[in-house]
């Protein structure tokens, strides 16, 4: 063997022994990922996404897949003639809309599904109203009614429990029902959160197109590599969070207190970013950890 295969030998070699104490210390524990973005629509990076969660699946963790399904629910009543309306950033939901969503959402579903046992692992597809495992209520945007979007008022664990207890990788699509088993849209992060708190994860990540959380948003060289939830409500409180990023910080927050041990903000566009952020010194997005969680030189 010459130097320079040598040297890609040792590299490889490296990269798994940097990993070591990561499995170690995670295996057997629960990691909720919440699935969407750009990495749901492209190609290779769904092919990216879906390696990395079976290869934390085959090492010994626990993962569960939460997954949305926007651009697609949004495609598709276009195509129903319905142009997709939203109010602060919630889609409004009548009927024919829920249908449709529905539907999409089954079908995105099955395809993850399809993906993970190409690669050699048991998955299951599921949505919330199965084993009445996403209770919900009506959610209001704006003290306005915008149909059938809910908000998570019970989580029923029980299902979830069982497919991992018996080794099968759940994908969830946030669909979930109220006291009156009518069918509700659950936005995704908010699914995700849910079941992480209610499992007591050791991690929740949320799959953005963002590179995380950046003290200035126009300059990645800001990018906060780990906060405490002191310095992230800090953060909301001096007006440092704006848009889409705010709702997405307080999920976190509001995991992190109910007993998620650490809360993952990470830029899906690249690729394998699940692995570089939980196996590597360095990590590439944004961690959140309780005010008396213990601080890692490297990362977690």
């Amino acid at each position: 063997m010459d130097n320079s295969n040598m040297h890609e030998v040792m590299e490889k070699a490296s990269v798994l022994v940097e990993a070591l104490p990561y499995i170690q210390r995670f295996n057997r524990k629960v990691i909720v990922i919440k699935y969407g973005g750009s990495a749901m629509t492209d190609e290779t990076l769904k092919k990216s996404v879906i390696q990395d969660v079976t290869l934390l699946k085959l090492v010994g963790f626990k993962p569960i897949i939460v997954h949305g399904g926007g651009k697609a629910i949004s495609k598709w009543c276009t195509m129903a003639g319905i142009e997709p309306e939203f109010v602060n950033g919630l889609r409004v939901t009548d009927k024919k809309t829920m249908e449709i969503a529905e539907m999409v959402l089954n079908h995105v579903n099955k395809s993850l599904v399809q993906m993970v046992e190409s690669l050699g692992v048991h998955a299951v597809g599921i949505s919330g109203k199965d084993g009445g495992m996403l209770k919900v209520k009506k959610k209001l945007s704006g003290g306005r009614d915008i149909g059938y979007v809910g908000e998570v008022a019970e989580v029923n664990t029980k299902v979830l429990t069982d497919l991992l207890e018996k080794d099968f990788l759940p994908i969830v699509c946030p669909i979930g029902f109220d006291d009156n088993y009518e069918s509700y849209n659950i936005n995704a992060d908010d699914a995700a959160s849910a079941i992480a708190e209610s499992l007591r994860a050791e991690k929740l990540a949320f799959l953005t197109d963002i590179d995380g959380l950046c003290r200035d948003p126009h300059d990645k060289s800001t990018l906060i590599s780990e906060l405490s939830v002191s310095e992230a409500k800090q953060l909301i409180a001096d007006d440092m969070v704006k848009g889409g990023m705010l709702p997405k910080l307080r999920n976190c927050i509001d995991a992190v207190e109910k007993g998620v041990s650490r809360v993952h903000i990470l830029d899906g566009r690249i690729a394998h970013c699940l692995l570089l952020e939980i196996f590597t010194n360095e990590g590439i997005g944004t961690a959140l950890i309780g005010d008396n969680t213990e601080r890692y030189s490297g990362k977690y």
